[in-house]
């Protein structure tokens, strides 16, 4: 197994947090939709793109309800969390077409949940070599698209999503 050394990213991990809960206040706003990158709201959970992307057009799926784990969702909020990371995987698929995709869920700061509190689906689309140098040697990652840009171009999938 190859290892890959990040060191960069401690100084993220040791970095005081911002107090609030970033899911539960844009969850909350719906009228800054458009600044907030919020792409879809479903009768018990949201999609928004990530600010901090780990590549173009990464979008975490959270309820609206501010829990930790999938255990404090009942059956109706797990079905439209998960309905909605497949329409997100299918969106991502029609309109910028990766050749795969990582989805997941970090719960828990020792699972590497940058917010533990208010559990949410990442979903990453992946292409193969969209790693490459950049980040190893100058600490930088390279996204290719602007994020009103990819944010523009999938909100018309996401738009159809409640048409008949």
């Amino acid at each position: 197994m190859q290892t890959i050394w990040a060191p960069w990213r401690m100084e993220y991990i040791l970095s005081a947090k911002r107090a609030g809960c970033i899911f539960c206040e844009k969850s909350q706003q719906g009228a800054n939709d458009h600044e907030n990158f919020v792409l879809y709201r479903g009768p018990w959970a949201f999609a928004l793109m990530n600010l901090y992307p780990y590549n173009n057009g990464h979008i975490m799926i959270a309820p609206y309800v501010h829990v930790p784990s999938l255990t404090d969702l009942t059956d109706q909020q797990i079905s439209d969390l998960f309905a909605l990371t497949r329409r997100c995987e299918q969106v991502l698929g029609q309109a910028i077409r990766p050749e795969g995709f990582n989805i997941g869920l970090n719960l828990g700061k020792a699972a590497g949940a940058g917010i533990d509190d208010h559990l949410h689906v990442h979903i990453v689309p992946r292409w193969n070599g969209d790693t490459n140098y950049m980040t190893t040697i100058s600490n930088s990652r390279v996204i290719p698209q602007q994020l009103e840009e990819t944010y523009r171009l999938l909100m018309p999938y996401f738009q159809r999503y409640d048409e008949p």
